[in-house]
């Protein structure tokens, strides 16, 4: 049954105006944005130029060329791409440049973007320059008439790139010259630098680590008032060339240092085993004492004495743990390539080099030799001043790691009064020493420590490392070959800030610090459209 019909008296026919919008799009037939180097897309496009040839040569039933790419088919491939390009952007000026009236070819307007540069258009559809070198002799056609490319656009985006790594990634100015005897590209130096920001291999070789502000020194550091070698710092430096008969044998030294009184102790050891770094260290702990804390460098033998002392204080086992130290000692490992956290023991070393090759002469010492040499540069750098050597007062003499372990400086001087038998007297005699100990530890909180309190370097906060961010280990002794990983964890000091960090590289997981790990600022690429 067919619909009622309204009634035509009852409805009004409402008239509106029909309007046509026409826009004029430009699409490539190639989206070269998938395209990483413009290498891949020119050979991609010289691919279709071939197909399209094979196709007709099979029509007029011609052998089909497989062979590779000739200079004129690569040629072709490039004005395509250049072609492309300035239609998406200049696609108006083209189509004005292209046009013929009256046998003359029309001009364009004063408002286009181009129209200082005189363009036109040569035989194969690019779009060039009419410069002012056209007479120039040996000039090559494209630096007489160089090509115009938009500023904002994918193809001109790779074409940069190209030239970027043709020229092995120099500097702006190289690649901004070479680009310019072929094409022109407005704001050229500019979209140069932002292509050297987001190339990857310029990123990884530029990389540089952001180191934290310094840091508060530890506490070993700043503890007045307790036993010299509390707090020890060991490294080892050598070898040292010794005569043994007729042969000639490598020995090094092991340097403990008190990390509150910068004071040295020095044991000649035979090998670089852990044997005889436990040796060494038992010898240390005879004559100085055990100390609370230990800190070293993340050396093989001082890993090893490490663990040996983790199990004898596990074992509880009396004999063994005698060995070196008692159950209260702590063994803390520095990062391994962070020397600058190892510093008090690092400058310490250089000054007992410095004091036995004043001492040494040039024929290679024996053992017995070697070991008082030791000893004789040991007490010079225990007699350094630590403080600021005052010239007005002749009485006082500046502060030494001598007068906390030998109560002067030079160690010869006696106490002020003979010490007699009688309980009075050796009570008189105690205080007396423990009030000189006492003074020399005033004078160091006085002097000494304000002489430390001022920073030296990193002052500036900077935006550490954070868990996931992919970074690269930089080691100046590895060229061409900096090790890459990604932030698993990250362990910070006592201010809060960024110390270290646990990396997972192809190789394990690797403690390092922060100032020996650069940050990958790796980003989504954004995709240049065309100009707007």
């Amino acid at each position: 049954m067919w619909p009622k019909q309204a009634d035509p008296d009852l409805t009004e026919e409402e008239l509106r105006p029909c309007l046509v919008h026409v826009t004029d799009s430009q699409e490539g037939v190639i989206d070269s944005s998938r395209f990483s180097k413009y290498e891949r897309l020119q050979h991609t496009i010289a691919y279709l130029f071939r197909f399209v040839d094979n196709c007709r040569r099979v029509r007029r039933k011609e052998p089909r060329t497989t062979s590779h790419f000739s200079n004129e088919q690569l040629a072709r491939a490039e004005n395509a791409l250049w072609r492309l390009a300035q239609r998406s952007v200049f696609h108006e000026e083209v189509e004005v440049l292209t046009k013929v009236k009256n046998g003359h070819r029309l001009r364009l307007a004063r408002t286009s973007r181009i129209f200082k540069l005189s363009p036109f258009i040569d035989e194969f559809g690019v779009l060039r320059i009419d410069t002012r070198i056209v007479g120039a002799i040996f000039v090559p056609y494209d630096t007489k008439y160089p090509v115009i490319l938009p500023k904002k656009h994918r193809i001109t985006d790779l074409i940069l790139d190209w030239f970027h790594r043709r020229y092995l990634h120099a500097n702006h100015e190289t690649v901004t010259n070479e680009v310019r005897q072929r094409f022109y590209v407005p704001c050229l130096r500019a979209l140069v630098r932002s292509l050297v920001k987001r190339c990857m291999q310029c990123r990884i070789t530029k990389a540089k680590p952001s180191c934290p502000r310094e840091g508060p020194l530890p506490e070993a550091r700043l503890s007045p008032y307790i036993r010299p070698f509390t707090f020890v710092g060991l490294d080892y430096f050598g070898p040292i060339i010794v005569k043994v008969g007729r042969s000639l044998a490598k020995r090094w030294v092991a340097l403990f240092t008190c990390l509150t009184i910068r004071a040295v102790h020095l044991e000649v050891v035979y090998s670089l085993s852990t044997e005889s770094c436990k040796m060494a260290i038992r010898r240390f702990l005879v004559r100085r004492g055990s100390p609370l804390k230990i800190r070293s460098d993340n050396g093989t033998n001082f890993i090893g004495a490490s663990r040996e002392l983790q199990q004898q204080v596990a074992d509880m086992n009396q004999h063994l743990s005698s060995t070196f130290t008692n159950a209260v000692t702590k063994w803390v490992f520095n990062p391994p390539s962070a020397p600058h956290m190892g510093g008090s023991w690092e400058r310490l070393v250089r000054s007992v080099k410095v004091a036995f090759a004043t001492l040494n002469s040039n024929r290679n010492p024996d053992d017995e030799t070697l070991l008082t040499l030791m000893i004789e540069a040991e007490g010079i750098v225990n007699s350094r001043p630590l403080t600021f050597v005052s010239l007005e007062l002749e009485t006082q003499e500046a502060l030494t790691p001598n007068h906390f372990l030998l109560l002067s400086s030079q160690g010869t001087a006696q106490p002020p009064q003979a010490i007699s038998d009688r309980p009075e007297c050796l009570r008189a005699n105690w205080k007396l020493t423990t009030n000189l100990v006492n003074q020399f530890w005033r004078r160091w909180v006085r002097e000494y420590l304000p002489t430390i309190c001022r920073r030296t370097k990193w002052f500036e906060e900077t935006k550490g490392p954070k868990e996931g961010d992919p970074v690269i280990f930089v080691d100046e002794s590895v060229r061409n070959g900096w090790l890459r990983g990604r932030v698993l964890s990250v362990v910070k000091g006592r201010d809060g800030r960024a110390r270290q960090v646990l990396v997972k590289t192809t190789g394990g997981i690797l403690r390092r610090s922060v100032t020996k790990v650069a940050v990958l600022d790796i980003q989504p690429a954004v995709d240049s459209g065309a100009e707007k």
